[in-house]
């Protein structure tokens, strides 16, 4: 006997790097568990208008502005889910009218909490380590913690990614490349990549839209137009810069940490302080807004 095959749409709902999640009856499907906003396709609509619709029932806000997240499916003993995930930004003016018992949640948070298995791949991209290693040598990888990722910072080819999937493909959700690199793969590789790199050049030419469902992208930005137009498109984070005078970049014009903070405070989505980062730097950073650091000085 087949099992019943179901389409769900799920919202994942940003606040100033917070996610919104709430608590599954014990009588319903998975119960007794963590859940996001959500609910069943209906026959005539699609799964974004099904999102839109149960984010405004369960939740009590209509949101315009989505951007798809991914499609997974996943088979439980009783029933297969195909979850159509979008995910959206909440404005300040609305957060007096969502409903109870909705919690606003860290990212740090949310792979201690208890979701349905379903849920585990868009709860690992969500979470993100504060630190980022920047690094023009993949040799780094063998001694990043668990608590970091690596930006694999070439745009000269794509050998070296591809001969590292072929002999330590587990370190690839651990990597950052540029998209450049990342088109050069194939699509086995591609998908086990963890992050898509932008240059603030290549970010301003994308539109809403563009970005390939189901992938992390991470954009580099300069400015407050930059940093709003990747939030626009549905990047996932930022990596914000100059912050401090660097060895590397010694004409670029450090913002500081006052300009830094005005950015970054207006912004949903994770943003990491690039320029001048030590480790020593990420109690500071956090002070103002940010949400990690990034750097060459620090592994």
């Amino acid at each position: 006997m087949s099992k019943p095959n179901l389409h769900i749409a799920i919202a994942i709902l940003l606040h100033r790097g917070q996610v919104l999640v709430g608590w599954r009856d014990a009588q319903q499907h998975q119960g007794n568990k963590h859940e996001f906003p959500g609910g069943k396709v209906e026959d005539g609509e699609t799964a974004l208008e099904a999102c839109r619709r149960e984010v405004y029932e369960e939740v009590g806000i209509g949101l315009k502005e989505w951007h798809a997240f991914d499609c997974i499916q996943h088979e439980y003993d009783d029933v297969i889910v195909n979850l159509h995930i979008f995910h959206a930004s909440v404005a300040d003016e609305l957060l007096n009218e969502i409903q109870q018992p909705w919690t606003w949640f860290k990212r740090d948070q949310l792979l201690d909490l208890n979701f349905p298995k379903a849920n585990k791949t868009m709860l690992q991209r969500l979470f993100w380590p504060h630190h980022i290693k920047i690094s023009d040598d993949l040799t780094v990888l063998e001694h990043l913690a668990k608590n970091q990722l690596l930006y694999f910072r070439t745009e000269a080819n794509a050998e070296q990614v591809i001969a590292l999937s072929n002999t330590r493909i587990d370190d690839l959700p651990k990597l950052i490349v540029n998209i450049d690199v990342w088109q050069k793969l194939n699509s086995i590789q591609q998908q086990g990549v963890g992050t898509i790199h932008l240059k603030q050049s290549q970010l301003m030419q994308m539109r809403k839209g563009q970005l390939n469902t189901g992938h992390r992208y991470i954009a580099a930005c300069h400015d407050l137009v930059s940093a709003l137009h990747a939030q626009a498109i549905g990047c996932d984070a930022i990596l914000l810069s100059p912050v401090l005078p660097t060895a590397t970049h010694t004409d670029a014009l450090p913002m500081g940490w006052e300009q830094f903070e005005l950015i970054a405070q207006k912004m949903h989505i994770p943003v990491f302080a690039l320029g001048g980062m030590t480790q020593e730097h990420l109690v500071e950073a956090q002070q103002h807004h940010a949400y990690g650091i990034a750097g060459l000085r620090f592994l």
